[in-house]
């Protein structure tokens, strides 16, 4: 392989304060090799990539948010072991990610790795799917994130207003506050890795305040045998079997994101190292929160119907509720757990809006003229930001017709992601594993096994999260993610047709290297 023939006029940036000119300078230099120029600041350290890397995933914050789907699905067994199973598979994929960014650090992330890695003929194709599901699938995420936070918001109202009855439209206007406020975080690049340094440790400390305030409060506590061994089957599903594998969706949701630190590549010193760091990190430290979490609150758990039937539709603030028997204190820590969610949504917009710029820079996406743009002064590619937060404003109003639509892009993200990430893995088995350039990240055969996990984890999420999450089946309660796979396949190939066969990724002379080299 002809490392990183492209043809693009390369700029170097005057180095940031993060870093000496001459590594600014080496940065810069590997990034022209690839046909990019400088075009944003690398303002990000390794502790900030670490910090918005996890508060994009932010494992007990989303565990929290969809609790539901796992207790009915399996109860306390599902969540404790589910989370077991799924780091097992986190790992597979993070280390898969983990050795294609450090040997192709780039902001495009995996549909980059895509392009470079396909035989020349299948190129721009494998990488345009790449790129379009995985950012279909980081503005579902984030649309499933702000839900989760508008729900609690107006759960929190509920609980002290006992004769409120919640709407569908008040969980919308929720929605609609957050993201804009959100939105607001990211408009100016240099505060970034501020924020998100802030937020990893709100999300720490809060963790921390409520994995000890709830069990010890809670009198009695659960037993043991109850935490470890209670089954709940309240799916329809006969088998058992079954009903555990359609609430994997719960702890999986929360480890789906694991991209987000590779289209920061851009942005932080020394990419092929420490993006691997940020990504493995991310499992690590997500791992630990959310079991530990789990664990805690379940001993605190008087009555698991109670938390099914809440009338503020908050699982997590009933919980709260029953094991301090306090509303202001029930209230308190849901507030916690909701700051601890913005910072979720804050890096949710930095992936989302870094995968767009990315991806329009190769003409990838329409529009791409604007959303390919940085604003200088900001030094944010604010118009990528702006329309895919505009983008999850409009998702938001699609929870007014149907709830059940609407919570199917959850499950939708889980899957489009893990396509994004096997596309360009399928790509590298085709060019050979020792026929590339290995970066730092490089695990050999340990490797090829992490990538066998991601590419059968796919095959398992595409079919068996299609299944309906409750028996029997009606229009209220079916699975719409097959409905959601077709309309983004339909946009994508549509656009493929009208634009993108023609206009997306390289010019002839690129090409002509690239094949050269092959």
């Amino acid at each position: 392989m002809g490392e990183f023939d492209l043809e693009k006029t390369a700029s170097v940036k005057p180095a940031s304060s993060n870093g000496s000119r001459s590594e600014s300078d080496s940065d810069a230099a590997r990034l022209a090799e690839m046909g990019y120029s400088q075009d944003l600041n690398r303002n990000f350290n390794i502790l900030s990539l670490v910090g918005i890397a996890f508060c994009m995933s932010n494992s007990w914050f989303g565990i929290s948010a969809s609790m539901i789907t796992g207790i009915n699905s399996g109860g306390t067994v599902l969540i404790i072991y589910g989370l077991l199973w799924i780091t097992f598979i986190s790992l597979g994929v993070g280390a898969s990610l983990s050795e294609l960014a450090s040997s192709m650090p780039n902001a495009g992330g995996q549909y980059f790795w895509a392009f470079e890695l396909a035989p020349r003929k299948y190129a721009h194709f494998a990488s345009y799917l790449s790129g379009w599901f995985g950012y279909a699938g980081a503005i579902f995420a984030c649309s499933s994130v702000v839900l989760g936070l508008g729900q609690a918001a107006v759960g929190m109202w509920q609980l002290g207003h006992p004769d409120f009855v919640i709407e569908a439209w008040h969980v919308v206007l929720a929605y609609q506050l957050i993201n804009f406020f959100c939105f607001l975080f990211n408009c100016v690049g240099k505060v970034l890795p501020l924020v998100a340094k802030c937020t990893l440790y709100i999300s720490l400390i809060s963790f921390l305040v409520i994995l000890v305030t709830v069990p010890a409060c809670a009198r009695p506590h659960a037993s043991a045998s109850y935490v470890f061994g209670h089954f709940v089957n309240s799916t329809g599903w006969e088998s058992d079997g079954m009903a555990f594998i359609v609430g994997l969706i719960n702890p999986n949701w929360i480890f789906a994101c694991l991209d987000s630190a590779t289209h920061l590549a851009e942005e932080v010193p020394h990419p092929e190292r420490n993006i691997p760091i940020a990504i493995m990190a991310t499992v690590a430290i997500g791992f630990v929160t959310s079991w530990t979490y789990c664990i805690s609150m379940f001993f605190g758990i008087k009555d698991l119907d109670e938390l099914i039937n809440s009338s503020t539709g908050v699982p997590i603030l009933q919980l709260y509720y029953q094991a301090l028997d306090n509303k202001a204190g029930a209230i308190v820590l849901e507030t916690l757990l909701l700051v601890t969610g913005m910072g979720c949504q804050i890096a949710c917009h930095t992936w989302q809006s870094r995968l767009a710029w990315a991806f329009s820079r190769d003409r990838g996406m329409p529009g791409h003229q604007w959303l390919s743009q940085v604003n200088p002064t900001l030094d944010v590619p604010l118009y990528a930001h702006s329309v895919s937060c505009f983008i999850v404003g409009l998702l938001g109003l699609l929870y007014l017709g149907s709830t059940t639509a609407f919570n199917s892009m959850m499950t939708a993200c889980i899957s489009l992601l893990y396509v994004s990430y096997s596309i360009p893995i399928l790509c590298l088995w085709y060019r050979g594993r020792n026929n590339i350039h290995h970066g730092p990240f490089w695990l050999g055969k340990f490797g090829l096994a992490a990538n066998i996990i991601t590419i059968t984890w796919t095959i398992f999420c595409i079919v068996m999260y299609s299944f309906p999450s409750t028996m029997p089946v009606h229009t209220g309660n079916m699975n719409y993610v097959s409905a959601v796979y077709g309309v983004v396949v339909f946009i994508m190939l549509v656009d493929w047709f009208a634009r993108g066969k023609h206009s997306f990724k390289r010019d002839e002379a690129t090409e002509e290297k690239i094949e050269i080299s092959q």
